[in-house]
């Protein structure tokens, strides 16, 4: 049996017509594509203008000589940085992980104090037990009073040096975090963020954490 005439023009024409209604889909969905590239753009460019805007009125706040170290630029790229949000998730984090340490380090000393509070207590009633003593054997009154102000004296001295090395321990410790967050918040890529230990770049990058945590709970307009 012979083919039809035409039949596979009919085969050709079909796929000649799928093309042609292929082309303006693909079309259309490139045009989908470049205009929600260009919306995804424009709102970027608004949430960085807000942020760097945001950034200068904190920034004005400060006194002069942390302003002077606090250039456009910097905020400029500040600004850049908290775009996808990442940085507000670490500084979230580092936040949270700092607060649970000092409250660790906080409840640390407490103890310590209330643990001198009891030895005091502990004391002095045997001191008021030896005084008792006394009133039988008056004459060992003098030797029983010089006996307790040395027990107290000893006492107090061994606490005040108990409480200062807890206390430069905290130091340390709390110095070292600092450190830990310069580490995590540099390799983070965020702008501002070194090691360092000089007092007034510690200060100015515990005023860029506030600017950042400030910024966290805005939305951009």
């Amino acid at each position: 049996m012979h083919s039809l005439p035409g039949s596979s023009l009919f085969k050709g024409s079909t796929t000649g017509r799928l093309e042609t209604c292929q082309r303006p889909l693909q079309g259309k969905e490139e045009l989908t594509v470049r205009k929600e590239e260009i919306v995804r753009r424009e709102n970027q460019q608004k949430r960085h203008y807000f942020y760097q805007n945001e950034l200068q009125n904190m920034a004005r706040e400060l006194p002069g000589k942390y302003q002077q170290r606090l250039p456009y630029d910097l905020l400029s790229s500040l600004a850049n940085s908290l775009l996808d949000g990442t940085v507000f998730e670490i500084v979230r984090s580092l936040q949270e992980v700092q607060q649970l340490e000092e409250r660790h380090l906080h409840t640390q000393r407490v103890k310590l104090v209330n643990d001198h509070k009891a030895q005091r207590h502990e004391l002095q009633k045997r001191h008021k037990e030896l005084l008792q003593g006394c009133q039988t054997k008056p004459h060992n009154l003098p030797i029983v009073e010089v006996q307790i102000e040395r027990e107290k004296e000893t006492m107090e001295k061994r606490c005040e040096e108990e409480v200062k090395k807890k206390d430069m321990k905290i130091i340390m410790e709390l110095d070292q975090k600092v450190m830990d967050q310069q580490v995590m918040l540099e390799k983070a890529g965020v702008p501002g963020f070194y090691v360092t230990n000089k007092s007034i770049d510690v200060r100015i990058q515990m005023y860029l954490l506030d600017f950042i945590t400030r910024l966290g709970h805005m939305q951009p307009t």
